[in-house]
Formats: structure tokens, C-alpha cells, sequence
């Protein structure tokens, strides 16, 4: 099986540019993600997730925080777009998610800065928080190719996102990234303004796993293809462990590569609500760890 990235055949074929202009289409009465906003975004006009109609960049460097697969020993190649379609009160990123930290950039730009990060020797190009950037970064593509680009591209996300956008970004992505946050709609909606999040982020995942399968590694234990997840482990059992490895368990594969994260501390307006006002415990964790192994996930990472 070829390990070249799909977009590259894509380009080759001429289906990049199809796509291209499909996702700018939508941008004019803007359904990218579920909010479904049907703002004029290439009239600048802005949705929730306030972004216009051109990249919003915070930052782009070799990131070695990530998974292990995704950093190797060269780093994941990140960049970090502005903006979210989420409006978590816990965000550790809020200064980039809610109050806008970045700068408006070009096409071209974002295209250079792909190709700069696989000149540094990164083994993929980690886009963070994709999701209402996802007609710029397919319209970035073509001039990154022609530049070289041949790296890996990964879909960092929060998991909120329509099917139907997906559906357009088969191939161009090789590795989806989607946090799982919540088993619960009612809390998604408290915590994150997010009603149908559960729904959603199932029917999403389903999509992404449908299109690249689990997550592949080479020899070296550097990922090529396939699906990674994440799950924040919250204080009082907010997140909802067990529904969340049940699903994918049950539903998408008992292989899939799970992150299981234990770093979650109170940020941005987390005082505001007892349910995640405080850390995790040591013991909360553990017990998630457990309660995902139980519910028969055979590849975490915690």
C-alpha cells in the first residue's frame, strides 16, 4: 500500500480543486460545522466560531507535547489556527480559542508555513483546531504541493463536526485527531454551549474512522494513517468515561488508538462551575483508565 498522503493524489487528479471549491462554496452561507451559522463568511461576515474568510493563525512550530506517534523524534508540526466553534469555560488555549490571539494571514502564507515545518524536519503537519479552517487549509494545499509538501496531515479537533464537511475532506487529511469531551448532551451544552455534542461527535467519529481506519505506524512507531482520540478526563465524572469507551468500543473499534489524558486543571471561567472547578484526581484517573479497559479498549495511551 502506498504511503504517499492522499491529498497529493487527490492533486494529481484534479479532485483537489473540486473539493477546494466546494468547501469555499460553503463558506457563503457558512454550514461547516453543526452550528450551521449561515453567515457570508467571503464577505467577512462572522458566526460563532468568529472567524472571516481568510486563515487566522496563532502559531506554527515543531510541537513534542503531542502523542507519541505523531512526534517522534523530529516533532509534530503544528499549527495552531484562531478561533473554535466551541466555547468550553475550561479551555487551556482560551487566549487563542475565545479572545482571538493570532494574526489573519494568507493562503500563500499557510502553504509556507506547512512546507517550512516539513523543512524542519517535522513528520507531519498538526493542524489545531481545523474545523472552521478547513476551506483555507484545502485551498493551501496545491501551492504546498508544488512546493514539496508530502507529509502526513493531521486533523486536531474537538470533535464537534458536520458529516457532511467530512465527507469533503476525505483524503486530504491522513489522521484524524478528535477529542470525544463529553458522553453527556446536557453537560456539553453547560460546559461547552454545545447541545446535540454526544450525537454529533459520534456520527463525526464514525466518518473519520469510515474513511482512514486505525491508526497505522511505521517501524519506528511514527503514524502514517488512521484514527487517534481524546479524552479529557474530568473531575466528578463529568466527562462520562464509560459511555465514551463503550461507543468506541462497540461502535468504531476496540484498536483505536484512545489518549486517555490526565492534565486537566481549572482555566478560563472553570471556577465559575463545581463540576470542573477543581483537578482531577490521581484516583479519578486511575479509575477511568480501568473503566475504559473494561469496557474492552485494548490501545490506550494514559
Amino acid at each position: 500500500m502506498s504511503t504517499r498522503p492522499g491529498y497529493i493524489r487527490l492533486y494529481e487528479t484534479g479532485e483537489l480543486f473540486k473539493r477546494i471549491s466546494s468547501l469555499r462554496d460553503i463558506l457563503k452561507n457558512c454550514s461547516l460545522c453543526p452550528r450551521a451559522c449561515g453567515v457570508d463568511r467571503l464577505n467577512n461576515e462572522r458566526g460563532v466560531c468568529r472567524a472571516g474568510a481568510l486563515p487566522f493563525v496563532s502559531a506554527a512550530h515543531p510541537h513534542f507535547g503531542e502523542e507519541p506517534p505523531l512526534v517522534g523524534f523530529g516533532g509534530s508540526g503544528t499549527i495552531f489556527l484562531t478561533w473554535c466553534n466551541l466555547r468550553c469555560i475550561f479551555c487551556q488555549n482560551y487566549d487563542i480559542s475565545h479572545t482571538g490571539e493570532g494574526s489573519e494571514t494568507s493562503v500563500e502564507e499557510l502553504s509556507s508555513m506547512m512546507v517550512g515545518l516539513q523543512r524542519q524536519g517535522c513528520h507531519n503537519i498538526n493542524f489545531v483546531t481545523p474545523t472552521h479552517q478547513a476551506a483555507s487549509i484545502a485551498e493551501a494545499l496545491p501551492r504546498a504541493i508544488e512546493l514539496g509538501l508530502e507529509l502526513p496531515l493531521v486533523y486536531n479537533c474537538g470533535g464537534y463536526e458536520r458529516v457532511e464537511t467530512l465527507k469533503l475532506l476525505e483524503g486530504i487529511f491522513d489522521i484524524y485527531m478528535p477529542d470525544i469531551k463529553y458522553s453527556d448532551n446536557a453537560t456539553a451544552l453547560e460546559l461547552s454551549g454545545a447541545p446535540d455534542y454526544f450525537d454529533t461527535a459520534k456520527a463525526a467519529v464514525l466518518e473519520m474512522h469510515r474513511q482512514v481506519g486505525d491508526l497505522v505506524v511505521d517501524r519506528s512507531g511514527i503514524a502514517s494513517r488512521g484514527l487517534i482520540i481524546r479524552h479529557l478526563v474530568l473531575p466528578n465524572g463529568a466527562s462520562g468515561v464509560r459511555e465514551v469507551a463503550r461507543f468506541i468500543a462497540r461502535e468504531v473499534s476496540p484498536d483505536t488508538y484512545v489518549n486517555m489524558m490526565d492534565q486537566y486543571r481549572p482555566a478560563y471561567r472553570a471556577y465559575e462551575n463545581k463540576k470542573v472547578s477543581r483537578r482531577t484526581t490521581v484516583k479519578e484517573f486511575e479509575e477511568a483508565l480501568e473503566t475504559a479497559r473494561e469496557e474492552g479498549l485494548r490501545r490506550i495511551q494514559g
